[in-house]
């Protein structure tokens, strides 16, 4: 519904971080200013904030918010500015007030904002001799016909076409209505979008603490190659890390490790991992990048020794894998036998700040 008081709410806070158009911090203090409460000041809004036209917000805050009363320009064109409380925003307008205030037929309107953003002076002069005669000869005086002219030409150099301005509106509130209202999952679907750009994940993890979201850590056995929602301590929900979020480690080998982990069900152990995984898919690096985040430790809790098995779960994979490929089959059953046991390096676990510094 595109009267949601909860998200008109937000955007009056200025909440906008993952919003479409409205999340610079410019465009963050025009929204908090505004306050919008309807589509229409989005869309003023979108077209506003532009080198030109952002001259003109204070205004129009000011006249939205009574601070500052509107000027129609000429009593016959307030149908047309009254939307924008007298402020000329759109090249529609440009066209309705020609139309209105001149006679000008919708064709001729649409050749005089062109010749406007052309700034042809042989042009402009004819066309400003049209709409001044138009004018007079509806009662307007020559001079107030002059006037509004002169303002028309002034704004249509930086006009803004609506249609464009409203589509934009449009699915700028459509995202703000997504995150006023299911913010755990707007935050995780826009966590995927910037899978790749740790800044942007960044931002995103300052505005979950912000919202009092968990983000937990990644888990081989709870995380999916995208940001998803899960559940948290106490029963909230809370986004689970990415896989594919994480250096080094390749979106494709974490759909593979999650894609084998739905089939046949959550990794009971590091050798049943190694066991079950394409050695195509996952080499050295990847499984060092895996425990250095910490993905093992619901396997495995010390990390550094997960770390330094690395090549050992590669070998064991490769031997696996081999074994499948061969189609050899034990005493005791074939693929589905208890994988060996993986005979891990000693050794004491990094330190907390260590672990910092590898995640």
């Amino acid at each position: 519904p595109l009267d949601d008081r909860r998200t008109y709410d937000m955007l009056s806070r200025a909440e906008t971080v993952g919003v479409f158009q409205l999340e610079s911090s410019g465009m963050r203090q025009a929204v908090r200013d505004l306050k919008p409460d309807r589509l229409e000041d989005i869309i003023a809004l979108v077209a506003l904030y532009r080198p030109g036209p952002m001259a003109n917000i204070p205004a129009y805050v000011n006249r939205k918010h009574g601070r500052e009363e509107p000027d129609y320009l000429y009593p016959t064109l307030e149908g047309i500015l009254k939307e924008t409380f007298g402020i000329m925003i759109y090249q529609e307008q440009v066209m309705q007030i020609a139309q209105e205030l001149s006679g000008f037929t919708l064709g001729g309107a649409d050749v005089l904002r062109r010749a406007m953003g052309k700034k042809i002076k042989s042009e402009m002069d004819a066309l400003k001799r049209a709409f001044v005669d138009g004018a007079v000869a509806r009662g307007v005086p020559a001079a107030k016909a002059e006037q509004i002219f002169d303002q028309v030409e002034k704004f249509a150099g930086y006009g803004f076409n609506k249609s464009h301005a409203a589509a934009y509106a449009l699915v700028a509130y459509q995202t703000a209505y997504l995150k006023a209202n299911f913010p755990v999952e707007f935050m995780a679907a826009s966590m995927t979008l910037e899978l790749g750009n740790t800044d942007k994940l960044n931002e995103f993890r300052q505005e979950l603490d912000r919202l009092r979201i968990k983000l937990l850590p990644p888990d081989l056995n709870g995380s999916a190659a995208a940001f998803t929602v899960a559940e948290g301590e106490g029963g909230d929900s809370a986004i689970r890390y990415a896989l594919a979020a994480l250096k080094g480690v390749g979106a494709a080998a974490m759909r593979a490790l999650v894609e084998e982990r739905d089939a046949r069900g959550r990794y009971k152990s590091l050798a049943d991992f190694a066991h079950r995984i394409d050695p195509k898919a996952v080499n050295k690096r990847t499984l060092e990048s895996l425990a250095a985040t910490g993905a093992f430790d619901s396997l495995s809790p010390n990390r550094r020794q997960v770390f330094e098995a690395a090549e050992l779960m590669v070998r064991h994979a490769a031997a696996a894998a081999e074994s499948r490929s061969s189609n050899q089959t034990s005493l005791f059953g074939g693929d589905q036998q208890a994988a060996p046991r993986l005979a891990l390096p000693a050794a004491v676990d990094w330190s907390p700040l260590e672990k910092l510094q590898h995640e």
